[in-house]
């Protein structure tokens, strides 16, 4: 016997070929409308980090992600 959720999840998918996410939510909140997702602003610090991984990255194409990273947000922290 399967479950509640599990049933709503089916019957969604099966009425309108919706992906399984979003069945999955909409069986989660059992007939309840769903609510956007809301992006979150990009911080200056993430900003900073960013440009300084990719001028990195193009100075040493070779140089591993994580000695990368480290050397971008020792830079983005000091700025």
């Amino acid at each position: 016997m399967a479950c509640p959720t599990c049933l709503a999840i089916r019957a969604v998918l099966e009425a309108g070929g919706m992906e399984y996410e979003d069945a999955a939510r909409i069986g989660d909140k059992m007939g309840k409308p769903l609510e956007k997702k809301v992006k979150r602003k990009v911080s200056a610090y993430a900003k900073r980090y960013g440009r300084a991984y990719k001028r990195l990255k193009k100075k040493h194409p070779r140089m591993s992600f994580a000695a990368l990273a480290k050397k971008a947000h020792k830079e983005a922290r000091r700025k």
